[in-house]
């Protein structure tokens, strides 16, 4: 039990006693820095139920929480606010109890629990991944492992846009101009070389446009009637009616940007337990179009368009279905939730990791799946997030602006070692050992930057700014891992066996309050789909162990059972860092 949960026993025991009331809840924060206690009482909230002065009730349950609570010392009011001194030794046997657990924080699932499935990356197959995909794929695996940590079963997916006009846009470039070349006879990993291709046909529509607006046409009819798009849009319409050629084609190029998509996966450290892909979901999102349409839930147009009215939730009506009868992203994705329940029957929810600019899209698709009678549909989340930008603006691929997934995570290695050489701090590394660990520094760093910030807020995102080794960035946090690390090396004593309870340095004791807050970090982090919670709670532990340092000697202390603690608390400050970065899918380096 912790200490909130026991005090809150016993404050609700104390109103009971003092003024025969009863209390709901007790409310509590951490008691600011100026005033002397542990855990502050809020007590406004309970004159809901006690009568009286705020500062003449806090004096009453404190007194009564001195005289009935071992754990409690000492106590002060400062206006509403009554401010408990803990004892000690109720820090230290809390400290015992979890000092050697190696997942300390982490809740398990039970069997009968639902899981929760989470969606990201779920890139579109004509270009390959760029720094907006990073964020999208940082958040959604983060989540996802911060979703299992606080006792869910969690399954990643994603679903791969593989159909639709822009891949066709990407394959008719490839066979008008492609000239027969390959990933192998140009050396440019598959993404890439179909990604060239998505912006050479955006350039020869440029081209086509300006021709037909030089022969009268205004630019919507120039922009309709260019041969270049009428072409992509004729493939498609083969696609869909499985032209051999045009499928050849599309599953040539497709496993050409798969491969090198694994390849970017793998260097930022990201995974997945299912792959769903947009060509065959679509069918079953038809499906139910068709279904839905006898029931009512959809309409038809008079040319043959199939929508939803819902103009009664304060919406609009979508479409769900071309008036050729070819499918729209609506239909896909209608079509991929429900397949998922069918495929994976023991999860009750979804989180779709998707940009803001689709808050939209998704607002609709969930209340068109309640609509269609899906219980679970519900237990849909949209995690919504701003966009990335950078210094020199927005990024557009088909203009060929983006920055590159793969580059940048080079770049940020690079950066890493650049910073490190001057520091002069890596003689006796080998080479490869130097490569691993700027590698290590520099997605951290890329990771950590990202992570910090709100989900629902734009990044305006600056590699050199994120690697710095002062200050709320991965390598800072990295660097006291590190140096814990160090001390640990260094302790030739025993340092595993319990000791005797010794009196604690106020820095000691604010370090213990910090530990004990992972726990409930990790829920509110997961309850709220927010892995900045965790990366600032993590800034804050290393900034109360690096307080820790500076004022305590560790290895230097007075006496054996105060070594012994130090380096115990230094390593389970260790170990939490260790295991709130993997949360965040950042690693820790034993040296720098």
């Amino acid at each position: 039990m912790s200490i909130q949960e026991s005090l809150s026993q016993h404050v609700k025991q104390a109103v009971a006693s003092i003024y025969n009331a009863e209390l709901e809840s007790v409310e509590f924060q951490s008691t600011r820095k100026e005033f002397e206690g542990d855990i502050t009482v809020v007590v406004f909230p309970m004159l809901r139920v006690v009568k009286g002065n705020p500062v003449q009730i806090g004096e009453a349950i404190g007194a009564y929480l001195l005289k009935e609570v071992d754990d409690v010392t000492g106590y002060n009011v400062v206006k509403g606010f009554l401010n408990i001194v803990i004892a000690d030794s109720y820090y230290q046997n809390w400290f015992n109890t979890i000092k050697t657990d190696a997942t300390f924080g982490y809740a398990f699932p039970n069997e009968d629990d639902k899981a929760v499935m989470v969606e990201y990356s779920s890139p579109n197959t004509n270009k390959p991944l760029h720094l907006g995909h990073i964020r999208n794929n940082l958040l959604g695996y983060s989540v996802a492992e911060i979703l299992k940590a606080s006792g869910k079963k969690v399954y990643k997916t994603q679903i791969i846009n593989d159909r639709g006009i822009h891949i066709c846009k990407s394959m008719l470039a490839w066979k008008r101009f492609g000239d027969g070349e390959t990933p192998e006879s140009t050396g440019l990993k598959g993404d890439k070389l179909v990604g060239n291709y998505y912006v050479k046909f955006d350039q020869e529509y440029k081209k086509e446009i300006e021709a037909l607006k030089a022969d009268g046409l205004s630019e919507d009819d120039a922009k309709k009637q260019a041969p270049i798009l009428l072409e992509a849009q004729d493939m498609l319409l083969k696609w869909e009616a499985g032209d051999d050629e045009v499928v050849t084609l599309w599953k040539t190029m497709n496993q050409w940007v798969y491969d090198g998509f694994e390849v970017t996966y793998n260097d930022l450290g990201v995974d997945f337990d299912c792959y769903y892909y947009e060509s065959n979901t679509y069918l079953l999102g038809k499906e139910f179009v068709a279904e839905g349409l006898k029931t009512g839930v959809f309409f038809k147009k008079d040319d043959g368009s199939v929508w939803c009215d819902l103009t009664d939730e304060g919406l609009d009506e979508k479409i769900v279905l071309r008036s050729d009868g070819t499918a729209v992203y609506m239909t896909q994705d209608i079509g991929t939730a429900i397949q998922r329940i069918k495929d994976y029957p023991n999860v009750g929810g979804l989180v779709y990791t998707v940009g803001n600019e689709q808050d939209y899209h998704f607002k609709v698709l969930f209340l068109i799946l309640k609509k269609l009678g899906f219980d679970w549909a519900k237990h849909l989340f949209h995690l919504s997030y701003g966009m990335v930008d950078l210094p020199s603006g927005k990024m557009k691929s088909r203009e060929g602006t983006v920055v590159d997934a793969d580059d940048l995570i080079s770049e940020m290695a690079e950066t890493a070692g650049e910073i490190s050489e001057d520091l002069g701090k890596l003689d006796g590394y080998s080479q490869d050992e130097k490569d691993v660990l700027y590698s290590t520094i520099g997605l951290g760093a890329l990771k950590y930057y990202i992570l910090k910030v709100d989900p629902k807020k734009r990044i305006l995102f600056d590699p050199k700014e994120s690697i710095d080794f002062q200050g709320n960035t991965g390598p800072f946090i990295q660097y006291t891992y590190a140096r814990i690390q160090s001390i640990i090396r260094k302790a030739d004593f025993d340092y595993t066996i319990d000791t005797p309870k010794i009196d604690l340095h106020e820095k000691e004791k604010s370090l213990l309050k910090q530990l004990q807050l992972f726990p409930e970090t990790i829920q509110l982090a997961a309850v709220q789909y927010s892995p900045a919670i965790i990366a600032n709670y993590t800034y804050d532990l290393v900034k109360e162990f690096n307080s820790f340092y500076q004022n305590v000697s560790i290895l230097g202390a007075d006496n054996l059972n105060e070594k012994i603690f130090r380096v115990q608390l230094a390593q389970a400050v260790s170990t939490t860092i260790k295991n709130a970065f993997s949360l965040l899918g950042i690693q820790v380096p034993e040296r720098m």
